[in-house]
Protein backbone atom coordinates (compact mmCIF):
# COMPACT_ATOMS: atom_id res chain seq x y z
CA UNK A 1 0.00 0.00 0.00
CA UNK A 2 1.54 3.37 -1.01
CA UNK A 3 2.04 5.87 1.82
CA UNK A 4 0.74 9.22 0.65
CA UNK A 5 1.22 11.10 3.94
CA UNK A 6 4.25 9.88 5.92
CA UNK A 7 3.83 12.56 8.57
CA UNK A 8 0.23 11.54 9.27
CA UNK A 9 1.23 7.87 9.56
CA UNK A 10 4.06 8.62 11.99
CA UNK A 11 1.79 10.85 14.04
CA UNK A 12 -0.76 8.02 14.19
CA UNK A 13 1.96 5.71 15.53
CA UNK A 14 2.90 8.19 18.25
CA UNK A 15 -0.75 8.70 19.21
CA UNK A 16 -1.31 4.94 19.41
CA UNK A 17 1.66 4.60 21.77
CA UNK A 18 0.24 7.29 24.04
CA UNK A 19 -3.29 5.88 23.92
CA UNK A 20 -2.10 2.42 24.95
CA UNK A 21 -0.84 3.81 28.26
CA UNK A 22 -3.92 5.80 29.24
CA UNK A 23 -4.85 5.10 32.89
CA UNK A 24 -8.52 4.61 32.02
CA UNK A 25 -7.44 1.55 30.03
CA UNK A 26 -4.67 0.26 32.30
CA UNK A 27 -5.99 0.75 35.82
CA UNK A 28 -9.24 -1.28 36.05
CA UNK A 29 -7.75 -4.78 35.52
CA UNK A 30 -5.26 -4.25 38.36
CA UNK A 31 -7.40 -2.90 41.19
CA UNK A 32 -7.03 -4.88 44.45
CA UNK A 33 -9.82 -6.62 46.32
CA UNK A 34 -11.76 -4.48 48.77
CA UNK A 35 -10.05 -4.42 52.19
CA UNK A 36 -11.75 -5.01 55.55
CA UNK A 37 -10.66 -1.53 56.55
CA UNK A 38 -9.95 1.65 54.60
CA UNK A 39 -8.69 2.14 51.06
CA UNK A 40 -6.26 5.06 51.00
CA UNK A 41 -5.14 6.26 47.55
CA UNK A 42 -1.82 8.06 47.24
CA UNK A 43 0.51 8.69 44.33
CA UNK A 44 2.84 10.88 42.36
CA UNK A 45 3.70 11.39 38.71
CA UNK A 46 2.54 12.99 35.51
CA UNK A 47 -0.17 10.34 35.14
CA UNK A 48 -1.16 10.11 38.81
CA UNK A 49 -4.24 12.34 38.61
CA UNK A 50 -5.61 10.45 35.62
CA UNK A 51 -4.83 7.21 37.46
CA UNK A 52 -6.75 8.44 40.50
CA UNK A 53 -9.73 9.32 38.31
CA UNK A 54 -9.68 5.81 36.82
CA UNK A 55 -9.66 4.33 40.34
CA UNK A 56 -12.64 6.47 41.37
CA UNK A 57 -14.56 5.50 38.25
CA UNK A 58 -14.14 1.78 38.93
CA UNK A 59 -14.09 1.49 42.74
CA UNK A 60 -17.53 0.72 44.20
CA UNK A 61 -16.72 1.33 47.86
CA UNK A 62 -15.36 4.12 50.03
CA UNK A 63 -11.95 5.62 49.41
CA UNK A 64 -9.96 8.75 50.16
CA UNK A 65 -6.51 10.02 49.39
CA UNK A 66 -4.09 12.50 47.85
CA UNK A 67 -1.91 12.42 44.74
CA UNK A 68 0.51 14.98 43.34
CA UNK A 69 0.95 15.64 39.63
CA UNK A 70 2.66 18.14 37.35
CA UNK A 71 1.24 21.62 36.87
CA UNK A 72 -1.38 21.42 34.12
CA UNK A 73 -1.89 17.66 34.53
CA UNK A 74 -4.69 17.72 37.12
CA UNK A 75 -7.88 15.75 36.45
CA UNK A 76 -11.00 16.52 38.54
CA UNK A 77 -11.66 13.87 41.19
CA UNK A 78 -14.36 13.71 43.87
CA UNK A 79 -12.75 11.61 46.61
CA UNK A 80 -9.02 11.89 45.94
CA UNK A 81 -7.43 15.30 46.38
CA UNK A 82 -5.23 16.38 43.46
CA UNK A 83 -2.24 18.64 44.12
CA UNK A 84 -0.07 20.14 41.38
CA UNK A 85 3.67 20.76 41.71
CA UNK A 86 6.76 21.45 39.62
CA UNK A 87 8.71 19.12 37.33
CA UNK A 88 11.56 18.44 36.56
CA UNK A 89 12.96 20.64 39.36
CA UNK A 90 10.95 20.22 42.59
CA UNK A 91 9.22 23.10 44.36
CA UNK A 92 7.61 23.83 47.73
CA UNK A 93 4.20 22.60 46.57
CA UNK A 94 5.62 19.13 45.92
CA UNK A 95 7.39 19.10 49.28
CA UNK A 96 4.23 20.06 51.17
CA UNK A 97 2.23 17.41 49.28
CA UNK A 98 4.84 14.75 50.13
CA UNK A 99 4.64 15.64 53.82
CA UNK A 100 0.85 15.38 53.69
CA UNK A 101 1.01 11.98 51.96
CA UNK A 102 3.45 10.71 54.57
CA UNK A 103 1.11 11.88 57.33
CA UNK A 104 -1.91 10.36 55.56
CA UNK A 105 -0.50 6.83 55.75
CA UNK A 106 0.75 7.03 59.31
CA UNK A 107 -1.14 4.94 61.86
CA UNK A 108 -2.91 2.61 59.44
CA UNK A 109 -3.91 -0.90 60.52
CA UNK A 110 -3.33 -4.32 59.02
CA UNK A 111 -6.94 -4.24 57.74
CA UNK A 112 -6.26 -1.16 55.60
CA UNK A 113 -4.94 -1.06 52.03
CA UNK A 114 -2.85 1.71 50.51
CA UNK A 115 -3.19 1.96 46.73
CA UNK A 116 -0.13 3.79 45.46
CA UNK A 117 -0.30 5.22 41.93
CA UNK A 118 3.17 5.91 40.55
CA UNK A 119 4.25 7.17 37.15
CA UNK A 120 7.14 9.02 35.60
CA UNK A 121 7.94 12.43 37.05
CA UNK A 122 7.31 11.31 40.62
CA UNK A 123 10.91 11.91 41.65
CA UNK A 124 10.52 15.67 41.34
CA UNK A 125 6.85 15.81 42.34
CA UNK A 126 7.25 13.80 45.55
CA UNK A 127 10.05 15.91 47.02
CA UNK A 128 10.73 15.48 50.73
CA UNK A 129 14.39 16.06 51.64
CA UNK A 130 16.10 14.26 54.50
CA UNK A 131 16.38 16.20 57.73
CA UNK A 132 19.16 18.73 57.41
CA UNK A 133 18.82 19.01 53.63
CA UNK A 134 16.87 21.98 52.30
CA UNK A 135 14.65 22.20 49.25
CA UNK A 136 17.24 24.60 47.77
CA UNK A 137 19.86 21.87 48.21
CA UNK A 138 17.72 19.31 46.39
CA UNK A 139 16.93 21.76 43.60
CA UNK A 140 20.62 22.49 43.08
CA UNK A 141 21.50 18.78 42.92
CA UNK A 142 18.59 18.08 40.59
CA UNK A 143 19.60 20.82 38.16
CA UNK A 144 23.19 19.58 38.13
CA UNK A 145 22.09 15.99 37.48
CA UNK A 146 19.79 17.04 34.62
CA UNK A 147 22.68 18.82 32.87
CA UNK A 148 25.34 16.21 33.60
CA UNK A 149 24.47 13.51 31.09
CA UNK A 150 23.78 10.99 33.87
CA UNK A 151 21.31 8.21 33.06
CA UNK A 152 17.88 8.19 34.69
CA UNK A 153 18.97 5.22 36.81
CA UNK A 154 22.02 7.13 38.04
CA UNK A 155 20.00 10.27 38.77
CA UNK A 156 17.41 8.33 40.73
CA UNK A 157 20.07 6.52 42.75
CA UNK A 158 21.28 9.89 44.01
CA UNK A 159 17.74 11.15 44.60
CA UNK A 160 16.78 8.08 46.65
CA UNK A 161 19.57 8.74 49.12
CA UNK A 162 18.62 12.37 49.69
CA UNK A 163 14.93 11.69 50.30
CA UNK A 164 12.80 11.07 53.36
CA UNK A 165 10.08 9.38 51.29
CA UNK A 166 11.71 7.56 48.33
CA UNK A 167 13.79 4.38 48.25
CA UNK A 168 11.08 2.33 50.02
CA UNK A 169 10.53 4.84 52.82
CA UNK A 170 6.92 5.58 51.85
CA UNK A 171 5.98 1.88 51.94
CA UNK A 172 7.73 1.51 55.29
CA UNK A 173 5.62 4.36 56.63
CA UNK A 174 2.44 2.51 55.57
CA UNK A 175 3.20 -0.63 57.62
CA UNK A 176 1.40 -2.72 58.79
CA UNK A 177 -1.15 -1.89 56.08
CA UNK A 178 -1.14 -3.73 52.76
CA UNK A 179 0.42 -1.66 49.96
CA UNK A 180 -0.47 -2.22 46.30
CA UNK A 181 1.58 -0.10 43.91
CA UNK A 182 0.44 0.34 40.31
CA UNK A 183 3.27 1.52 38.08
CA UNK A 184 3.35 3.19 34.69
CA UNK A 185 6.96 2.79 33.64
CA UNK A 186 8.95 5.59 32.05
CA UNK A 187 12.40 4.09 32.58
CA UNK A 188 14.59 1.76 30.49
CA UNK A 189 14.29 -1.77 31.79
CA UNK A 190 11.12 -1.05 33.83
CA UNK A 191 12.97 -1.37 37.15
CA UNK A 192 10.44 -0.35 39.85
CA UNK A 193 13.09 1.33 42.00
CA UNK A 194 13.83 3.75 39.16
CA UNK A 195 10.22 4.80 38.55
CA UNK A 196 9.76 7.97 40.63
CA UNK A 197 12.84 6.78 42.58
CA UNK A 198 10.94 3.84 44.07
CA UNK A 199 8.99 5.23 47.05
CA UNK A 200 7.38 1.86 47.78
CA UNK A 201 10.07 -0.64 46.73
CA UNK A 202 13.26 -1.81 48.40
CA UNK A 203 16.52 -0.25 47.24
CA UNK A 204 19.70 -2.37 47.07
CA UNK A 205 21.88 0.63 46.15
CA UNK A 206 23.83 2.55 48.77
CA UNK A 207 25.02 6.02 49.71
CA UNK A 208 28.45 4.94 48.43
CA UNK A 209 26.87 4.23 45.02
CA UNK A 210 25.31 7.69 45.01
CA UNK A 211 28.65 9.30 45.90
CA UNK A 212 30.37 7.42 43.09
CA UNK A 213 27.83 8.79 40.59
CA UNK A 214 28.30 12.32 41.86
CA UNK A 215 32.06 11.96 41.52
CA UNK A 216 31.74 10.39 38.04
CA UNK A 217 29.95 13.45 36.68
CA UNK A 218 31.85 16.07 38.66
CA UNK A 219 28.80 17.39 40.49
CA UNK A 220 29.41 19.89 43.29
CA UNK A 221 27.32 19.01 46.33
CA UNK A 222 25.99 21.38 48.98
CA UNK A 223 27.69 20.59 52.33
CA UNK A 224 24.54 19.13 53.91
CA UNK A 225 24.04 16.79 50.95
CA UNK A 226 27.63 15.59 51.05
CA UNK A 227 27.35 14.96 54.80
CA UNK A 228 24.17 12.87 54.35
CA UNK A 229 25.87 10.66 51.77
CA UNK A 230 29.30 10.36 53.37
CA UNK A 231 27.87 9.59 56.82
CA UNK A 232 25.43 7.00 55.46
CA UNK A 233 22.55 8.93 57.00
CA UNK A 234 20.76 8.85 53.66
CA UNK A 235 20.62 5.05 53.46
CA UNK A 236 17.39 3.75 51.97
CA UNK A 237 15.15 0.78 52.88
CA UNK A 238 16.82 -2.47 51.83
CA UNK A 239 15.45 -5.78 50.48
CA UNK A 240 14.20 -8.03 53.26
CA UNK A 241 13.05 -5.19 55.49
CA UNK A 242 10.02 -6.55 57.41
CA UNK A 243 8.13 -3.28 56.91
CA UNK A 244 7.85 -4.15 53.22
CA UNK A 245 6.47 -7.66 53.78
CA UNK A 246 2.96 -6.70 52.59
CA UNK A 247 3.98 -4.67 49.56
CA UNK A 248 2.85 -5.72 46.07
CA UNK A 249 4.04 -4.07 42.85
CA UNK A 250 2.20 -4.30 39.53
CA UNK A 251 3.49 -2.92 36.22
CA UNK A 252 0.42 -1.77 34.29
CA UNK A 253 1.93 0.12 31.32
CA UNK A 254 5.43 0.04 29.83
CA UNK A 255 7.39 1.41 26.86
CA UNK A 256 7.30 -2.05 25.23
CA UNK A 257 3.51 -2.12 25.37
CA UNK A 258 3.42 1.32 23.73
CA UNK A 259 5.77 0.22 20.95
CA UNK A 260 3.63 -2.84 20.28
CA UNK A 261 0.51 -0.68 20.04
CA UNK A 262 2.24 1.54 17.48
CA UNK A 263 3.47 -1.51 15.59
CA UNK A 264 -0.10 -2.74 15.23
CA UNK A 265 -1.10 0.55 13.58
CA UNK A 266 1.80 0.34 11.12
CA UNK A 267 0.98 -3.25 10.20
CA UNK A 268 -2.65 -2.33 9.57
CA UNK A 269 -1.34 0.32 7.17
CA UNK A 270 0.55 -2.43 5.34
CA UNK A 271 4.03 -1.47 6.55
CA UNK A 272 6.36 -4.09 8.11
CA UNK A 273 7.62 -3.09 11.56
CA UNK A 274 10.83 -3.80 13.44
CA UNK A 275 11.13 -2.95 17.15
CA UNK A 276 14.81 -2.24 17.81
CA UNK A 277 14.51 -1.94 21.57
CA UNK A 278 12.37 -0.45 24.34
CA UNK A 279 15.24 0.70 26.56
CA UNK A 280 17.84 2.41 24.39
CA UNK A 281 20.07 4.78 26.31
CA UNK A 282 23.10 6.98 25.62
CA UNK A 283 23.69 10.51 24.41
CA UNK A 284 20.69 11.53 22.27
CA UNK A 285 22.89 12.79 19.43
CA UNK A 286 24.88 9.55 19.40
CA UNK A 287 21.73 7.43 19.28
CA UNK A 288 20.52 9.62 16.42
CA UNK A 289 23.69 9.02 14.43
CA UNK A 290 23.54 5.26 14.98
CA UNK A 291 19.87 5.10 14.00
CA UNK A 292 20.69 7.06 10.84
CA UNK A 293 23.29 4.45 9.95
CA UNK A 294 20.72 1.68 10.27
CA UNK A 295 18.14 3.62 8.22
CA UNK A 296 20.69 4.32 5.49
CA UNK A 297 21.64 0.65 5.31
CA UNK A 298 17.98 -0.25 4.88
CA UNK A 299 17.44 2.44 2.24
CA UNK A 300 20.60 1.76 0.25
CA UNK A 301 21.30 -1.94 0.77
CA UNK A 302 18.06 -3.53 1.90
CA UNK A 303 19.82 -4.69 5.08
CA UNK A 304 19.11 -5.78 7.74
CA UNK A 305 15.51 -5.12 6.63
CA UNK A 306 13.94 -4.36 3.29
CA UNK A 307 12.02 -1.17 2.60
CA UNK A 308 9.36 -0.07 3.08
CA UNK A 309 9.45 -0.56 6.83
CA UNK A 310 9.18 1.23 10.16
CA UNK A 311 11.94 1.13 12.77
CA UNK A 312 10.57 1.64 16.30
CA UNK A 313 12.48 2.26 19.51
CA UNK A 314 11.94 3.56 23.02
CA UNK A 315 13.96 4.29 26.11
CA UNK A 316 15.47 7.41 27.60
CA UNK A 317 18.50 9.06 26.11
CA UNK A 318 20.51 11.79 27.82
CA UNK A 319 21.75 15.22 26.82
CA UNK A 320 24.94 16.75 28.13
CA UNK A 321 24.08 20.43 27.93
CA UNK A 322 26.84 22.49 26.35
CA UNK A 323 24.87 25.23 24.60
CA UNK A 324 22.21 27.76 25.51
CA UNK A 325 19.45 26.70 23.10
CA UNK A 326 15.97 25.31 23.70
CA UNK A 327 16.55 21.59 23.73
CA UNK A 328 15.17 18.23 24.76
CA UNK A 329 16.45 14.71 24.27
CA UNK A 330 13.95 13.82 21.53
CA UNK A 331 14.58 16.86 19.35
CA UNK A 332 18.33 16.46 19.95
CA UNK A 333 18.06 12.86 18.73
CA UNK A 334 16.01 13.91 15.72
CA UNK A 335 18.34 16.75 14.73
CA UNK A 336 21.38 14.46 14.91
CA UNK A 337 19.46 11.85 12.91
CA UNK A 338 18.65 14.41 10.23
CA UNK A 339 22.23 15.65 9.96
CA UNK A 340 23.50 12.09 9.56
CA UNK A 341 20.82 11.19 7.00
CA UNK A 342 21.73 14.31 5.04
CA UNK A 343 18.45 14.44 3.14
CA UNK A 344 18.30 10.76 2.20
CA UNK A 345 15.17 10.40 0.03
CA UNK A 346 12.26 8.42 1.44
CA UNK A 347 13.31 8.52 5.10
CA UNK A 348 10.97 10.24 7.55
CA UNK A 349 10.98 10.17 11.36
CA UNK A 350 9.17 11.26 14.48
CA UNK A 351 10.42 11.40 18.06
CA UNK A 352 8.59 12.55 21.15
CA UNK A 353 8.16 12.13 24.87
CA UNK A 354 4.89 10.36 25.56
CA UNK A 355 4.14 12.77 28.41
CA UNK A 356 3.97 15.67 25.96
CA UNK A 357 7.01 17.48 27.35
CA UNK A 358 10.50 17.18 25.87
CA UNK A 359 13.05 18.86 28.14
CA UNK A 360 11.58 22.01 29.66
CA UNK A 361 9.32 22.84 26.72
CA UNK A 362 5.59 22.17 26.44
CA UNK A 363 6.44 20.42 23.17
CA UNK A 364 6.49 16.63 22.88
CA UNK A 365 9.05 16.37 20.09
CA UNK A 366 9.16 16.87 16.34
CA UNK A 367 8.86 15.46 12.84
CA UNK A 368 11.79 15.03 10.42
CA UNK A 369 11.39 14.94 6.63
CA UNK A 370 13.94 14.33 3.86
CA UNK A 371 13.86 18.06 3.05
CA UNK A 372 14.22 19.33 6.63
CA UNK A 373 17.85 20.36 6.22
CA UNK A 374 17.18 22.14 2.92
CA UNK A 375 14.30 24.08 4.43
CA UNK A 376 16.49 25.07 7.39
CA UNK A 377 19.28 26.32 5.15
CA UNK A 378 16.78 28.46 3.24
CA UNK A 379 15.93 30.10 6.57
CA UNK A 380 19.66 30.70 7.22
CA UNK A 381 19.59 28.08 10.00
CA UNK A 382 22.66 25.87 10.19
CA UNK A 383 21.64 22.42 11.52
CA UNK A 384 25.07 21.61 12.95
CA UNK A 385 25.15 24.93 14.79
CA UNK A 386 21.69 24.23 16.21
CA UNK A 387 22.88 20.83 17.44
CA UNK A 388 26.04 22.29 18.98
CA UNK A 389 23.85 24.81 20.84
CA UNK A 390 21.38 22.15 22.04
CA UNK A 391 18.66 24.05 20.16
CA UNK A 392 16.50 21.25 18.76
CA UNK A 393 13.24 22.96 19.65
CA UNK A 394 14.33 26.20 18.02
CA UNK A 395 15.30 24.29 14.87
CA UNK A 396 12.08 22.31 14.40
CA UNK A 397 9.83 25.13 15.55
CA UNK A 398 11.25 27.37 12.81
CA UNK A 399 10.33 24.66 10.27
CA UNK A 400 6.80 24.27 11.64
CA UNK A 401 7.57 20.65 12.49
CA UNK A 402 7.15 20.63 16.28
CA UNK A 403 4.98 17.88 17.77
CA UNK A 404 2.62 19.52 20.27
CA UNK A 405 0.14 17.39 22.18
CA UNK A 406 -0.58 19.20 25.43
CA UNK A 407 -0.67 17.12 28.62
CA UNK A 408 -1.12 13.46 27.63
CA UNK A 409 -1.85 12.37 31.22
CA UNK A 410 0.52 9.42 30.93
CA UNK A 411 4.22 8.74 30.48
CA UNK A 412 5.91 5.64 29.05
CA UNK A 413 9.12 7.36 28.08
CA UNK A 414 10.37 8.35 24.65
CA UNK A 415 8.93 7.13 21.36
CA UNK A 416 10.93 7.08 18.12
CA UNK A 417 9.79 5.90 14.70
CA UNK A 418 11.75 5.98 11.45
CA UNK A 419 9.85 5.30 8.24
CA UNK A 420 11.99 4.07 5.33
CA UNK A 421 9.86 4.14 2.20
CA UNK A 422 12.21 2.96 -0.53
CA UNK A 423 15.55 1.31 -1.10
Amino acid sequence: MPITDPRALLTDLFNAAVASAQPALCIPPHLPDAPKGRLVVIGAGKASAAMAKAVEDHWPGELSGLVVTRYGYAVPCERVEIVEAAHPVPDAAGMIAAKRIQKLVAGLSADDTVLCLISGGGSALLALPLDGITLDDKQAVNRALLKSGATISEMNCVRRHLSAIKGGRLAAACAPARVVTLLISDVPGDNPMDIASGPTVADPTTCADALAIVQRYGIDLPPAVREALESGRGESVKPGDPRLARVETRMIATPQMALEAAADVARKAGIPVHILGDSLEGEARDVGSVMAGIALQVARRGQPFTAPCVLLSGGETTVTVRGTGRGGRNVEFLLALGIALNGQPGVHAIAGDTDGVDGLEEIAGAYLAPDSLVRAWKLAIKPKDSLANNDGHGFFEALGDSLITGPTLTNVNDFRAILVLSA
